[in-house]
């Protein structure tokens, strides 16, 4: 495969898994084509294309070598940076996958986590809410991220000229999907220790277990009955607003699942009477990244996992 069909075929894959489904995504890549129509020659200058087509800012390819040769080996992590691309180097890698974001990946961060508010709808918050809760906790991130370094590894990658892209929440989409899934199969789901049951039955999640990370119950107990399961924390690029429990206690929501709370967020679940089953957030990662590794190495394409990925193929 080349590097840009695996890029295509990321995005299309991050599309699929959207748990808002594929049509209100289509819906609103639309919405940002009809914008994009109507500006001016200079503004449309300016205009970051690949939103068009990639409704994901943080999932991008941030430097592709001259030689656009055939990708046969690749390295992955979580956090994949300049030590990461020396060694990818070193070993002849073709392509280096980061799952946290870099360059304008990060720059885009907390443009995807608008993904968030629409997915709190889905769950009974009204809309209107959501997007007010959410709309300060977005600026905050958008205005941490400005200062940061964001090409430090991507100048790396250029002057290795190694093929260096980053896949963050079209990864995390996979991972949302996959859960959702597992939990709406689920026979006889009544309480938060059968939630965690499911959870420590994944093979990432056993994995972590072994290193120290595995799930774990951040508010309420395992005794409490889970009521209403929402995925509200697996994918929209980064936590959200603290202040959105209470809304999510009053739409009937019992029982979240994250990857990470900080102790603010924690401490508004516990106000709001809402059990947080913190799945663990490099094994959460590693389900995203691994399933859509999975494709690839149906290519014959040889996979270097390193930097917090627990490879697990579900091909065999």
């Amino acid at each position: 495969m080349k590097l840009q069909e695996i890029y295509q075929l990321v995005v299309k894959l991050g599309i699929e898994n959207d748990l808002r489904g594929k049509k209100a995504v289509e819906k609103n890549l639309k919405r940002i084509n009809d914008k994009y129509e109507k500006l001016s020659k200079d503004k449309k200058a300016k205009f970051d294309k690949e939103k068009l087509t990639n409704p994901y800012s943080d999932s991008r390819v941030l430097h592709e070598s001259k030689d656009k040769k055939e990708i046969k080996k690749i390295m992955v992590g979580i956090d994949m940076e300049a030590p990461e691309l020396l060694l990818a180097d070193k070993l002849g890698v073709d392509l280096v996958i980061a799952h946290h974001p870099e360059g304008i990946g990060l720059a885009g961060l907390s443009e995807v986590m608008h993904l968030q508010a629409e997915v709190m709808a889905m769950y009974g918050v009204p809309i209107n809410v959501a997007e007010s809760v959410l709309k300060p906790r977005i600026s905050e991130v958008s205005r941490g991220i400005a200062p940061i370094n964001h090409q430090r590894a991507v100048d790396v990658a250029k002057l290795l000229d190694i093929n260096y892209v980053c896949f963050h929440t079209v990864c995390d989409n996979m991972v949302a999907n996959f859960l959702k899934k597992e939990f709406d199969n689920a026979k006889d789901l009544e309480y938060v220790e059968d939630v965690m049951d499911i959870l420590n039955s994944i093979p990432e999640y056993k994995e972590a277990v072994k290193l120290g990370a595995g799930p774990r119950l951040f508010a309420g107990s395992e005794g409490n009955r889970a009521g209403k399961l929402a995925l509200t924390e697996i994918t929209g690029g980064t936590e959200g607003s603290s202040k959105i429990y209470s809304k999510m206690s009053q739409a009937g929501i019992g029982t979240i699942i994250g990857m990470h709370m900080s102790e603010t967020h924690k401490k508004e679940a516990e106000k709001a009477h809402i059990n947080a089953v913190i799945a663990g957030h490099l094994s959460s990662d590693s389900i995203g990244l691994n399933l859509f590794l999975d494709k690839l190495e149906t290519k014959g394409i040889e996979i270097i996992p390193c930097s917090g990925l627990i490879r697990v193929s579900r091909n065999k």
